[in-house]
């Protein structure tokens, strides 16, 4: 399974956490089968590309994604790209992996969603 998590820099396991999914520079990816870890730029509009994140996640065989929160419009999206989503990851990605292993993480939903967002 391929489980993707918004970073801040390219530093792996070790990289903190991007707060706003959709401007997060990076995306590292974790292959929780073969245990290998890849860094993949933010390429969406909001970083000045194009594309929305679940789109090109998906194309890269994403199948979770775990971040500290995110809006109704962005659940949404990842949901028609069958991508899951969990919310409340803090520290860095190392963390937000093992708290999802934990089952700590909640499962986003219209309810959990950041409202200020509006995306």
């Amino acid at each position: 399974m391929k489980v993707c998590i918004p970073s801040n820099g390219n530093s792996g396991l070790e990289a903190t956490i991007g707060e706003h999914f959709g401007r997060a520079s990076n995306y590292t990816l974790i292959d929780t089968e073969s245990n290998s870890v890849e860094v993949i730029p933010n390429i969406g509009e909001h970083m000045g590309g194009t594309g929305k994140p679940p789109e090109f996640l998906s194309k890269a065989g994403v199948e979770v994604m775990l971040c500290s929160g995110l809006g109704p419009r962005a659940i949404n999206m990842f949901e028609n790209y069958c991508i899951d989503v969990y919310v409340g990851a803090k520290g860095t990605v190392k963390d937000a992996l093992e708290s999802w292993n934990s089952g700590t993480l909640e499962e986003a939903t219209k309810e959990n969603a950041c409202n200020s967002h509006r995306h």
